[in-house]
């Protein structure tokens, strides 16, 4: 069994439902979901919109290699009303990111692991951090906290109501 960490996000209504059903998804066909962050909320990032963004990070427990769950999650995010853009930053119904698996580096065509954005954004790590302060980042050498101190993102992140 490997450990993988998956961001979720949505800022399209109904956004707690959108991940919800992105929660059963991954647990039907990635793996048993074995903790999960609050859900947290934010402003975009990458690009303008008046849709605020929740964002919820989960760690999954799976036997699939990475490239698979890969492909499960682009099937999930499809069947959920995902439609990417040219790899262009909007809003969505749905977005699922591998974070972290297990404690790999993985670059191939089309999946990157860890996410070469972690360190960049709040909104990851914010989640991150709540259930996985201490876990080291396999290619920078440092902790989530660590990762979180240092990012250099300006936007808000808060806990939401759910």
């Amino acid at each position: 069994m490997t450990k993988v960490f998956l961001l979720f996000g949505s800022n399209i209504e109904p956004r707690v439902a959108y991940l919800k059903k992105a929660s059963t998804e991954v647990s039907d066909s990635i793996g048993k979901i074995v903790q999960l962050s609050s859900v947290y909320e934010s402003e975009a990032w990458g690009f303008q919109t008046n849709d605020a963004f929740l964002n919820q990070v989960v760690l999954v427990e799976s036997n699939l290699s990475a490239r698979k769950v890969l492909d499960k999650i682009l099937i999930i995010e499809e069947r959920m009303g995902r439609k990417r853009i040219n790899n262009t930053y909007s809003s969505r119904e749905i977005d699922i990111d591998i974070l972290y698996f297990g404690d790999q580096s993985i670059i191939e065509e089309g999946l990157i692991v860890p996410h070469p954005k972690i360190q960049d954004r709040r909104f990851v790590l914010v989640p991150l951090v709540e259930i996985a302060a201490s876990l080291n980042h396999p290619v920078l050498n440092q902790t989530n906290t660590d990762l979180l101190e240092h990012c250099n993102d300006s936007l808000k992140v808060w806990k939401y109501k759910v």
